[in-house]
């Protein structure tokens, strides 16, 4: 049954995909736009959307979240119906809706020729943070979660690896261990830091205990590398700002605990800055 399920979701996005690239990418954007503020809200629990919103700042009203609610669902849209244009960003075809900030890091790093550890969360296009390392010449390995649905997984894998980032690491032990190989080997790696993982460790965002991806960390720990910070930001709908921002460096006496919680509070002001384009149905908190 869940198959026959997955089969038909598949469909109905191959369709969609195909109705987003003929009508064009701002078009598309757009109307992904309106997309996800209809029919978003009705696979989500609002409860659980609306609590993650006040761990955030307790002190908004009910207007005030309601249209955080809002906003994400149309960002989750925007992001659905802008897939089938990750090609034309690789290709530089759609280079006038990017405006790429600290670029100059990237330079460095390709110049210093060492390894680091990009991080980054679920901001926007999140897509276009790998896809915009890896086409500016940095060898680079990035760690993603498989889908669930099989079907559709299939393709992203396929756009994944062939227009965002060749060397994709699946999340898990099997994934450390081959990124720390690529590591050695002289390759960085990309890592999404805001999501809830089993293996992490507690640690505070936004005041309260969550568990937290301790790869950072531990690659800080075992190889005294750099952190490279990336944020993305959506401006005017169509348009996006991708922030490479001042480099971290790591004293050798810190632990994984107190690197992990400077790399939250680094996300935590991303977060705040534009609460409406993080992904915020996840429960992030949860025991």
């Amino acid at each position: 049954m869940k198959n026959f399920k997955y089969f038909f979701e598949f469909l109905a996005i191959i369709i969609l995909f195909s109705i987003f690239k003929i009508i064009g990418y701002k078009l598309a954007s757009n109307f992904g736009n309106l997309i996800g503020k209809i029919f978003g809200p009705l696979f989500r629990s609002k409860k659980v959307t609306s609590e993650n919103i006040k761990k955030l700042n307790s002190s908004y009203k009910e207007i005030e979240i309601n249209e955080i609610i809002r906003k994400m669902w149309g960002n989750y849209g925007r992001i659905f119906a802008e897939y089938p244009y990750i090609p034309s960003f690789r290709k530089k075809k759609l280079e006038h809706y990017l405006e790429i900030k600290g670029k100059k890091n990237l330079e460095r790093i390709k110049k210093d020729n060492e390894p680091v550890i990009f991080v980054s969360g679920h901001f926007n296009n999140f897509e276009l943070m790998a896809m915009i390392i890896e086409r500016e010449g940095i060898n680079l390995s990035a760690v993603y979660r498989p889908l669930n649905n099989k079907f559709l997984n299939i393709i992203m894998e396929y756009l994944r690896k062939k227009y965002i980032c060749k060397n994709q690491i699946r999340k898990g032990l099997k994934g450390l261990r081959e990124a720390l190989t690529r590591f050695k080997k002289g390759e960085s790696l990309a890592i999404m830091i805001d999501q809830r993982v089993s293996e992490g460790i507690d640690s505070k965002l936004f005041g309260k205990n969550a568990f937290t991806t301790t790869i950072p960390a531990q690659f800080i720990k075992k190889f005294d590398c750099v952190v490279q910070p990336v944020f993305i930001e959506r401006v005017d709908g169509v348009y996006f700002k991708v922030f490479f921002e001042e480099q971290l460096r790591f004293d050798k006496n810190q632990n994984i605990e107190q690197i992990t919680e400077v790399l939250n509070e680094w996300l935590e002001k991303k977060i705040i800055k534009n609460p409406d384009q993080w992904i915020l149905t996840h429960n992030r908190w949860k025991r």
